[in-house]
């Protein structure tokens, strides 16, 4: 179990395991898979009846299979439709058990009745003899179904007890009160039959035995999946779902065990990564956490367990990166360009003035998102928080040690004197992002992380007329003034460079734009990227420990 210094867990109780709505999910599904397997033997049986050598289509038994089959049928349909509560769960499995066990136990002696009818043996012996069998017989197709509930539902053993009891009185109290006729028909039984007391008393040691095995069923399965989900808290959050991995870790979504937050957790494994990148990841979680601009992600947490486990709770955000939406549907309008980059803007221009400084500002790593019912609010991610130790080789990768950032976005200065940048790298990476988002395509495209270094320092970007690209006079400059060789050249602070922007004559991007954009393209962008290396991924490679790379200055 994973545990925070000086943090109490809140242990999880059976009421809590079926609160979140995974377990809610989970419980409708295994209720709804016990009913079906239910309808499905008994619609086998109904089969048997009709196709078998010894029963007739017409026969009382075939029509009880078809009875109980149709009943289990109608509850399975009504525990699989729509988002079921767990009270309405639960009171279904219940009543149904109750219902479908009395049912049978009754029509069972009906058709006890009808086969001794049938065959003649109205004699005691007779009547005796085949009582028992019928009684035992409905035992174990009950028990049978009872032991197969306790392996698919999850239940606490006290509802186990519950459930299995109150299934099993009818095998017990009906074939005790109900005994055949003598003439062919139903019969309260009297005190005084030789049934009394020995069919009572055997009927429920046997179903005793059925309750004790399947209470032990359901212990065993129910305290595992206890276990599972203690495993899966970190701290005051419980882990649902992997929605990422990298080198270093993983991203999960989480939800807060008071608040029922949900958020999404990175972990960093302290196994995976120097001590140098651990140092900073808490000194800059903690400076990313004073940070309050709307456009910023929000970071809501951040620990360390005692297993050597640093972790960060965030924002858990419902939406796209650039890189997904040009990669789906292309370059973008110049009016929504501009209103990108003036919101990126604004969270930069408060991050700089705290003296943070991104470092590796990329299409991947400005998110558009869908909150309070508005769309494409921007989203600036991952301040350098954690980084992925990585292998060298590819042009989207971020070199660690001497160079900060993801190639095809970093600025010349960064490559040439990377502890001596500021804010105006940034601004260098977003007008890259810019011409990213018109383009649909980098500024600079090579094979290697040299020739793209070399284009940075020695080379300008091409116009975007020469990519085919027609914007205002007035957003090319600016999207050129950011991609300048000098930092002197560029403007010289994010407020700068937002006035600029907007004064830029554009269409422009309102609510109505967005939400058609979001309409026609949200199945796709949800959907999961290909497996492929992600264009502009974030990778660290430590320089110390590898050759040095000529690089033209």
């Amino acid at each position: 179990m994973l545990r925070l210094p000086g943090m109490r867990l809140v242990e999880a109780t059976p009421r809590s395991v079926e609160d979140s709505e995974e377990a809610r999910a989970f419980l409708q599904l295994r209720v709804a898979l016990f009913w079906k397997v239910i309808c499905l033997l008994m619609t086998f049986a109904s089969v048997l009846g009709a196709l078998g050598p010894l029963k007739k289509p017409g026969g009382a038994d075939f029509f009880v299979d078809v009875g109980l089959a149709l009943f289990a049928g109608a509850v399975w349909q009504l525990c699989r439709q729509g988002r079921r509560s767990v009270r309405f769960i639960r009171t279904a499995e219940a009543v149904g058990l109750i219902l479908y066990f009395s049912g049978a136990s009754f029509l069972g002696r009906y058709v006890l009745v009808g086969f001794l009818r049938e065959r003649a043996l109205m004699t005691t012996e007779g009547v005796l003899m085949a009582d028992a069998y019928m009684s035992a017989f409905g035992q174990v197709g009950t028990a049978l179904m009872i032991i197969v509930r306790a392996a698919l539902v999850p239940s606490s053993p006290r509802r186990t007890i519950l459930y299995t009891t109150l299934a099993g009185l009818p095998t017990i109290v009906t074939p005790t009160l109900l005994a055949p006729g003598s003439h062919g028909n139903f019969a309260l039984r009297a005190f005084d039959s030789p049934a009394f007391p020995w069919m009572p008393m055997g009927l429920a040691v046997v179903w005793s035995v059925v309750v004790i095995t399947s209470t032990v069923i359901s212990y065993v399965i129910y305290g595992l999946r206890l276990e599972v989900r203690e495993a899966r808290r970190l701290g005051q959050y419980v882990l649902e779902e992997k929605i990422g991995e990298g080198g270093m870790g993983e991203v999960y979504r989480a939800r807060h065990g008071m608040m029922r937050r949900s958020s999404a957790l990175k972990l960093l494994r302290a196994g995976h990564a120097r001590a140098s990148d651990l140092a900073r990841f808490e000194r800059e979680v903690q400076l990313t956490a004073r940070l309050t601009h709307p456009n910023t992600i929000t970071i809501f947490d951040y620990g360390r367990t005692d297993d050597g486990i640093f972790y960060y709770a965030m924002e858990l955000l419902n939406g796209a990166t650039l890189q997904r939406i040009v990669d789906v549907a292309g370059p973008q309008p110049e009016g929504r360009v501009v209103h990108i980059l003036t919101l990126a803007c604004g969270a930069l221009a408060e991050a700089h003035s705290l003296g943070l400084i991104h470092r590796d500002i990329k299409p991947a790593n400005i998110m558009l998102c869908t909150q309070g019912g508005q769309c494409d609010v921007v989203k600036v991610l991952d301040f350098g928080l954690v980084k992925e130790l990585a292998l060298e080789g590819d042009t989207n990768v971020t070199v660690a040690s001497t160079l900060i950032g993801t190639p095809q976005y970093m600025a010349p200065e960064s490559i040439r004197t990377p502890e001596a940048v500021d804010g105006r790298a940034d601004l260098y990476a977003l007008g890259a992002v810019a011409y990213y988002l018109l383009a649909g395509s980098d500024v600079f495209r090579a094979q290697t992380i040299v020739e793209i270094c070399g284009q940075h320092l020695h080379q300008a970007p091409d116009p975007l007329a020469a990519r085919g690209v027609t914007v205002s006079a007035e957003l090319e400059a600016v999207v050129q003034a950011c991609l300048a060789k000098d930092p002197k050249d560029r403007p010289q602070s994010a407020a700068e460079l937002r006035q600029r922007l907007l004064a830029c004559p554009v269409d422009p991007w309102d609510d109505t734009k967005a939400h058609a954009f979001w309409r026609e393209y949200r199945a796709v962008l949800a959907t999961r990227a290909p497996d492929s290396v992600e264009p502009g991924r974030t990778i660290e490679i430590d320089g110390r420990s590898r050759s040095p790379v000529a690089v033209p200055l």
